[in-house]
C-alpha cells in the first residue's frame, strides 16, 4: 500500500497511526515535524534544566496540591473553552467534564483550526449544570427540565479556533461550532444495524459518557461511550442498547448525521487507536474502563484507500473483532462463524447464546468471557508507538486485585503487523512511589517516541493515606528509546479535584491541548467549592476545560 507523508504525518502528534507499510524512522528523519520537535524541546540551561530528557527537556514539577495547572518553568497555559463558553452563532454553549481531544487543521489555512472534545459526565458536580443534588441519596427526582440539562452537557463540541497573538484562540461565531449532545440523532451502522437484538432500529438517540476516542485518515473524530448505565438511569432513558458504541463525527461538515460503528462491540470504550497494516487493513485498538474487563482489536475485511476519502468510513463496519487473551498472547475471534466457542455457548436454560453476529456484538463482554478474554485491571486508553508499531495500553487500577497503582503494559505484535493473531507484552512502566505516579490514564506519543501521560486518581482514591505522597493528579513524560525507557518526569499537576484528559499535539508540536476536567470534584458544600480553577477568585464555581500549553518564548 503507499502511504503519503502527508497521510503519515496527519495525526503523528497523537502518534495513533503506526503505518508499518512504510519506514516510519526514515520519513520522520526527514520531516519538519520531526526537526520542529527537536528545535521545541531542546536543551535550553535557562530554563534550569539538570539532565537532557530523550524527546522533551524541562525542568520537571514536584507533586502539589496547589489549586492550578502547574506547568514546568517556561511554559505556560491559556484557556481555550470552559463549561458554559458560546461556541456558534446560534448560541450553543461547550459542555460539561471536558476529555478527550482530536485537533483538525485545515489544509490551506495555517490560522485555522477545528477541535472536537468529549464531555462524559455531570456526577458530583450536577449541581452546577441542572441543580439536582447529586449527593442526596434519594430516588431519582429529576424534573424533565433538569435531564435535558443533564442530556445537552454532556457528548461532544466542535470548535472554531484561530491563531492570535502566537497562540490559539476559540471562535464563538464559528459556521463549524457544533454540539453532538445526547438528544443528538445517529445513524447505527455495521452488523447490529436494523437486527432483532437492537430491536429492528437503524438509529439512535443521543451519547454521552464520552471519553477518549481517536482521529482517521479521513478528518473525522471517533469518540467512545464509556460508563452509560448511569446515565440512563439518571435521564429516565429505555433503550440501553443504543449506548456502549464508539460513533464517528465529521468536524467538517456541519449538517453530517453523526454514525455509531456496531463492527466494534458494545461495552465500556476507552479509545479507539488506528493502526494500517502491511497489507493496507485498518486496525483499531481499544480497551473496557472496567474492572476484570477485555483489551480488543478489530481487523477490517477491506483495505484503506486514500483516494476514497471519507468514504473509508464503511471500513469500521465489516471486518473481525477480536478479544485479547494474554495467558496464551492470542487474538481470539469474536466472531460466530470462526468460533465454536460462540457457536456452541449455552445460556443457563441450554438454549444458545448467540444467534447471529449482532447477537455477539450487542453482548460483548459476555462473548469476550465465553471464549477466554483475560479480565484485565481497568484497561483504559491504548496507543500505538509511531516508530515500532509496539501497542501500549495504561491499566488504570483493580483494588480488588490489591492493584493500587496501575501499570503501563507494552503488546508487540507478533512480526510488527497488526493483524497478527499472536503477541507479546511486557510491563513498561508500573505505578507507585518508584516511579512517583499512579493510576495512569490517556496515553498521547510525541514524533520522537516519547509518551506522554496523564494520571486518573478518583477523589474517593486521593483521599487515602497511600495516594497522598502524589499529590493532584498529574501529567507526565516516559521516554521509550534503549536506557532510558521505562523513567518518568513529572510535567504537570492538576488543579484540586481534577484530572488531566485528553492529551493531543498539534502536528507542528508547538502546542499541546489538554483538558482539565471536573475541577472541584471532591465538593461537599456547593456554595463552598473546594476549587475554583479555572478562575483565581476564591468561592468561584469551578469550571472544566480544555487549554492550550506553549513555551513562553
Amino acid at each position: 500500500m503507499k502511504v503519503s507523508r502527508s497521510d503519515f504525518l496527519k495525526y503523528m502528534g497523537k502518534g495513533m497511526l503506526a503505518l508499518t507499510a512504510v519506514r516510519s524512522v526514515d520519513l520522520l528523519s526527514e520531516t519538519k515535524s520531526s526537526r520542529s520537535h527537536k528545535k521545541h524541546f531542546a536543551s535550553d540551561s535557562s530554563l534550569g534544566h539538570s539532565k537532557k530528557i530523550p524527546g522533551a527537556t524541562f525542568k520537571p514539577v514536584r507533586p502539589s496540591t496547589v489549586d492550578d495547572l502547574i506547568l514546568p518553568e517556561g511554559f505556560r497555559y491559556d484557556v481555550i473553552a470552559a463549561y458554559g463558553d458560546k461556541i456558534n452563532a446560534k448560541g450553543d454553549t461547550f459542555g460539561f467534564a471536558a476529555d478527550f481531544n482530536c485537533f483538525f487543521p485545515f489544509p490551506n489555512d495555517p490560522n485555522s483550526a477545528l477541535l472536537w472534545t468529549n464531555h462524559e459526565y455531570l456526577n458530583e458536580l450536577e449541581y452546577y449544570v441542572t441543580g439536582y443534588d447529586y449527593q442526596v441519596k434519594a430516588p431519582n427526582t429529576r424534573t424533565p427540565e433538569q435531564i435535558e440539562k443533564y442530556l445537552y452537557a454532556l457528548g461532544g463540541s466542535i470548535i472554531g479556533l484561530r491563531k492570535s497573538n502566537g497562540t490559539w484562540v476559540l471562535d464563538p461565531n464559528s459556521k463549524y461550532g457544533r454540539r453532538i449532545t445526547g438528544r443528538t440523532e445517529f445513524q447505527l451502522k455495521g452488523p447490529a444495524s436494523g437486527s432483532e437484538a437492537m430491536g429492528g432500529k437503524t438509529k439512535a438517540y443521543g451519547t454521552f459518557a464520552n471519553c477518549s476516542g481517536g482521529g482517521t485518515l479521513w478528518s473525522t473524530a471517533l469518540s467512545c461511550e464509556e460508563n452509560f448505565d448511569m446515565v440512563v438511569n439518571d435521564c429516565k432513558l429505555e433503550d440501553i442498547r443504543e449506548y456502549g458504541w464508539i460513533i464517528e463525527i465529521d468536524p467538517f461538515d456541519p449538517n453530517s448525521t453523526p454514525i455509531k460503528h456496531t463492527a466494534l462491540g458494545r461495552f465500556a470504550h476507552e479509545n479507539a487507536a488506528l493502526a494500517v497494516s502491511p497489507s493496507g487493513k485498518l486496525v483499531v485498538y481499544m480497551g473496557d474502563d472496567s474492572k476484570d474487563q477485555c483489551v480488543y482489536k478489530f481487523v477490517s475485511a477491506e483495505k484503506y484507500d486514500p483516494k476514497k476519502g471519507k468514504a473509508n468510513s464503511e471500513l469500521l463496519d465489516k471486518g473481525t473483532l477480536y478479544v485479547g487473551n494474554f495467558e496464551k498472547c492470542i487474538w481470539v475471534p469474536l466472531d460466530l462463524e470462526k468460533n465454536n466457542d460462540l457457536k456452541n455457548a449455552k445460556d443457563k436454560e441450554g438454549k444458545p447464546m448467540f444467534s447471529n453476529q449482532a447477537d455477539v456484538l450487542v453482548r460483548c463482554r459476555e462473548a469476550a468471557k465465553v471464549v477466554g478474554g483475560t479480565p484485565m485491571d481497568r484497561p483504559e486508553d491504548l496507543e500505538v508507538h509511531p516508530l515500532d508499531g509496539s501497542i501500549f495500553v495504561s491499566f488504570t487500577n483493580n483494588d480488588s486485585h490489591g492493584n493500587f497503582y496501575g501499570q503501563i503494559v507494552r503488546i508487540f505484535e507478533k512480526d510488527s503487523n497488526p493483524e497478527a493473531e499472536n503477541f507479546d507484552f511486557e510491563v513498561f512502566a508500573a505505578g507507585g512511589g518508584k516511579s512517583g505516579f499512579s493510576s495512569p490514564d490517556n496515553l498521547a506519543f510525541d514524533s520522537a517516541g516519547g509518551l506522554w501521560m496523564v494520571t486518573d486518581m478518583t477523589t474517593k482514591l486521593l483521599g487515602k493515606s497511600i495516594f497522598k505522597k502524589f499529590g493532584n493528579n498529574g501529567m507526565f513524560f516516559l521516554p521509550t528509546s534503549r536506557g532510558d525507557e521505562g523513567k518518568v518526569f513529572q510535567f504537570a499537576s492538576a488543579p484540586i479535584g481534577s484530572e488531566l484528559t485528553g492529551p493531543w499535539f498539534t502536528p507542528d508540536e508547538e502546542f499541546l491541548f489538554l483538558s482539565v476536567q471536573h475541577p472541584g470534584e471532591d465538593t461537599k458544600d456547593y456554595s463552598r467549592p473546594t476549587s475554583s480553577w479555572p478562575s483565581k477568585k476564591k468561592g468561584d464555581i469551578p469550571k472544566p476545560a480544555v487549554v492550550v500549553i506553549r513555551r513562553e518564548n
